[in-house]
């Protein structure tokens, strides 16, 4: 596979879209699948099963800053694993929006809270997502190299 026939590189990664730190993003999968623009695999990060997401707003500062990417997997296309409970991540709410946010159970079964890292920005508490993964590797804008 190669950019010349129109398929992905094996050394690139597709990114989906962007995702909300204090934006609010609709779903990210912006792309049809494998669409999006092509960034260069970070040396040592399997690309199998990887998704790349750029981040909106600034509500994850100073971890995260707009512009960044987040790489993710997910192992289930819906839930959250209680492995990725007390972690930074990747999430869609039920209203459809995607959202990296740190994860911690909410005040019933179901429902989340997702913590800003950047104390001027607003925690969100009790949301439903549809599912979590967890963010195996941030890549800061300025290291990003599209193909």
């Amino acid at each position: 596979m190669s950019a010349a026939d129109g398929l992905p590189s094996p050394s690139t990664i597709t990114v989906a879209g962007k995702v909300g730190a204090g934006a609010q993003v609709p779903v990210f999968d912006a792309y049809e699948k494998g669409d999006g623009p092509q960034v260069a695999a970070p040396p040592g990060l399997p690309i199998s099963g990887i998704v790349a997401v750029e981040v909106e707003g600034d509500s994850m500062e100073p971890v995260y800053s707009a512009g960044d990417l987040l790489f993710y997997s997910r192992n289930s296309h819906e839930g959250v694993p209680v492995e990725v409970i007390g972690h930074r991540c990747v999430v869609e709410d039920t209203e459809g929006m995607g959202w990296v946010k740190q994860v911690k159970a909410g005040d019933e079964p179901g429902l989340f809270h997702l913590i800003s890292l950047n104390p001027g920005a607003n925690t969100m508490w009790n949301v439903k997502l549809k599912w979590a993964a967890r963010v195996r590797l941030h890549w800061p804008a300025d290291l990003v190299r599209k193909v």
